[in-house]
């Protein structure tokens, strides 16, 4: 862990956040490895947590990479953007109407950071047309970030290499021997779908096919992987050889606390066990 990049606080809420499991999957990582790879990054708190010196983080979710990229390169710039906005039902489905696209890329952010502050649960969610449809959640989910925490996060990004993209596509071309990937994947079961996240096609159980074979060409290469999942038939399935632990968790995903619930996870690893 790199003591001076590790002190930020991720900027962003994100339903399935891995903020309760950081110090578990912290123990799997080590400073000898040469990159650290993240393609499903959501709030990114593992990768803020470890800090490390060189990294790839990407995602399917063009919005969230844009935020991270100006983040890195604009932080104050976001800031000033976010800092004035007020937290309120009407305002926040009038952000929510604005085209993205017609905004420069501190607002973009600024937006994106506010709508997920304020949204119910952190998810990403969005209609068939691809538009941000997840309602108003109050004033209740926190304050907006401070100008040292966007500082910090800068700080933690720097040289970090960014990528929209496919989870097999951005992995395959880029990890190598000596590199540690982590995959935090949507989860999906046969049952039912955990979160709503994205649209319906972007990870599903079908992609688990695609997943598995990686994990075992990641081996082959010499790449040291940890996999966090539901813990459901479909991933026991499977686990082949690979070493594995079962966690609990509790899923804020109701939106209540007393209806919150203590759910099981799967940790799948190449890597040393605990």
């Amino acid at each position: 862990m790199d003591e001076a990049r590790a002190t930020a606080q991720p900027f962003l809420r994100w339903a399935g956040s891995k903020r309760k499991s950081l110090n578990i999957l912290g123990h799997y990582w080590n400073s000898q490895f040469t990159n650290y790879i993240e393609p499903f990054v959501g709030s990114a708190s593992l990768f803020f947590h470890l800090g490390p010196t060189q990294a790839i983080l990407s995602d399917v979710n063009t919005e969230l990479i844009e935020a991270f990229r100006a983040v890195q390169q604009c932080p104050d710039a976001v800031f000033e953007s976010l800092r004035p906005r007020p937290v309120h039902p009407n305002y926040y489905y009038s952000l929510r109407k604005q085209d993205p696209g017609r905004l420069p890329m501190p607002t973009r952010a600024a937006r994106f950071i506010y709508l997920n502050r304020f949204c119910f649960n952190g998810l990403y969610r969005t209609n068939l047309k691809g538009k941000f449809n997840v309602p108003f959640s109050g004033d209740k989910t926190g304050r907006k970030p401070k100008r040292k925490q966007f500082l910090q996060c800068a700080r933690a990004l720097s040289g970090v290499s960014l990528h929209v993209g496919d989870f097999e596509t951005v992995v395959r071309e880029h990890a190598a021997e000596g590199d540690f990937v982590y995959l935090d994947p949507p989860y999906a079961t046969r049952a039912r779908r955990i979160f709503q996240e994205y649209d319906p096609a972007t990870f599903t159980i079908e992609d688990l096919a695609r997943l598995a074979k990686l994990l075992n060409d990641l081996a082959a290469k010499g790449v040291t992987f940890v996999l966090s999942y539901a813990y459901c038939p479909e991933i026991l399935k499977m686990l082949g050889g690979w070493k594995h632990k079962k966690l609990f968790v509790q899923r804020n995903i109701a939106g209540f606390a007393g209806h919150r619930r203590v759910a099981a996870e799967m940790l799948v690893t190449n890597a040393c066990p605990l």
